[in-house]
């Protein structure tokens, strides 16, 4: 199949994403300002903290498992695809559009010259990188505050002493239930005892 055919397939694809399937926080840090040499000394501000850093393959199995007709491999290489193509155009000196999450394009790094006609391109350009800038349209605006709005926040303390408590109910429970003290109908014995119904013989003890 090829690409044109593929992306035929489903004219209706959409790549909006509906925030209200999250149900993971977004994981906040509190730590405090120790350099002494500045204003915000001695004050806590907060951090985000990642549980972990999805690889590009994991991504794309993600992909082919969430409610995609598409299988792994084919995920794999539609990206590949993207991620080379995508390349391509920002070095030809587009930006470029990424559905509704935003655009990505390029920005240098220079230092200054006196003049004009000093200014050396491969002297003074220290270096180039790849920048992106959230979308702010109507659809999907991703701008700081909005964001902000869509997401939920839990302290990593909280998140803590939450597990913490979890696991000393699970212990203890377990430790309650650790042995089998039988029932009535079946008090239980280190031998069998047998019951009314079936109280055992000298080969059936």
């Amino acid at each position: 199949m090829k690409d044109k055919d593929l992306v035929s397939a489903q004219p209706h694809l959409s790549f909006n994403y509906s925030f209200k399937t999250l149900n993971m926080p977004v994981l906040v840090k509190v730590t405090q300002n120790k350099i002494k040499d500045s204003k915000s000394y001695g004050k806590y501000y907060g951090h985000v903290v990642a549980t972990k850093t999805m690889t590009y393959q994991e991504l794309c199995k993600h992909m082919s498992e969430h409610n995609s007709v598409y299988g792994e491999d084919v995920c794999l290489g539609v990206a590949n695809k993207l991620q080379n193509c995508l390349l391509e155009q920002l070095l030809e000196g587009k930006k470029v559009q990424f559905g509704e999450l935003g655009t990505f394009y390029l920005s240098v790094k220079s230092t200054g010259a006196d003049k004009e006609e000093d200014f050396n391109l491969g002297v003074n350009i220290q270096g180039l990188f790849l920048c992106f800038a959230p979308s702010r349209t109507d659809v999907n605006n991703l701008s700081s505050k909005m964001l902000k709005k869509k997401a939920t926040f839990m302290n990593v303390k909280d998140l803590i002493v939450s597990k913490s408590k979890s696991s000393s109910n699970s212990q203890s429970s377990d430790s309650g239930n650790s042995d089998d003290p039988g029932s009535t109908d079946n008090p239980g014995s280190n031998d069998n005892p047998g019951s009314n119904d079936n109280p055992g013989s000298d080969d059936n003890p």
